[in-house]
């Protein structure tokens, strides 16, 4: 094999050309990053989130060939219209990433069911409604990748977001059960579970708390915090050839963070 087939053979195997993916959450942060590096990739990306106006100035950012959608998670009643409209305009999707979420920093004993279940809502009861609605016409023929997006809370404890905690922790078992369920017809079901990543969220969560930051970076072997990209590259791995024989794992993304001393 020539050098300039072996980097042919090479780009193709990470190639996501041909191939239509729905990050959900994708008009900020970490969403935003995995758009990015998707369509870098190769593939027709449409992004989802609540706010039209942050929708309207990520697509104008990503390029003229991305396009958004308007997406409430928490409406389960909602997603089966949401997903007929989409795939009637755009056509199956091959690629979907569960990346919306919310959380609520609250102390345990002041939290209510309803606190939880406004989380829960979005991260696995919207999550897994949409899953259904696509999960039908994914797998027609071509392979499809499911995504979702987990945390390195679900493999740490944290204070004070038990609702997030909970629902993260339970998207392990959802990426289990959907990936034993159809692997059979070529549907792979994988998270990416991020650590603490440089991003709005990150840093107005931690300003001005100098020992909370502290906290954070000595947990960290590799010693810096990581890059809304380093997520998004993740995931762009996880929906490529290259994982084709990867289905029913959570990747952790957190430069050591949940093993580090």
């Amino acid at each position: 094999m020539t050098d300039l087939a072996e980097a042919n053979a090479l780009q193709r195997i990470y190639s996501l050309e041909g191939k239509v993916a729905l990050v959900t959450g994708g008009g900020s942060g970490i969403g935003l990053a995995i758009a990015r590096c998707l369509r870098l990739a190769g593939a027709r990306v449409i992004i989802a989130g609540r706010r039209v106006d942050v929708l309207e100035s990520a697509a104008a950012e990503l390029g003229p060939d991305v396009a958004w959608a308007e997406l409430d998670l928490s409406d389960v009643g909602s997603l089966a219209a949401f997903e007929a409209d989409l795939t009637a305009r755009h056509g199956p999707i091959d690629i979907l990433i569960n990346n919306a979420g919310n959380t609520l920093k609250k102390p345990f004993e002041d939290s209510t069911m309803a606190d939880f279940d406004a989380v829960f809502d979005v991260h696995v009861r919207g999550a897994l409604e949409l899953s259904r609605r696509f999960i039908a016409r994914l797998g027609e023929g071509r392979p499809a990748s499911i995504i979702f997006t987990s945390s390195m809370t679900a493999f740490i404890g944290q204070p004070l977001v038990m609702g997030y905690t909970v629902a993260k922790t339970a998207i392990s078992g959802v990426v289990r059960g959907l990936s034993a369920e159809f692997a059979a017809r070529g549907v792979r079901v994988n998270a990416v579970a991020p650590g603490w990543i440089d991003t709005d969220l990150y840093r107005k969560a931690t300003a001005g708390d100098i020992p909370r930051q502290q906290k954070i970076m000595s947990r960290i072997p590799m010693g810096t915090l990581g890059q809304p990209d380093d997520i998004g590259w993740a995931c762009a791995f996880l929906a490529s050839p290259a994982a084709a024989y990867i289905t029913g794992q959570v990747l952790l993304v957190d430069g050591g963070g949940a093993t580090g001393f």
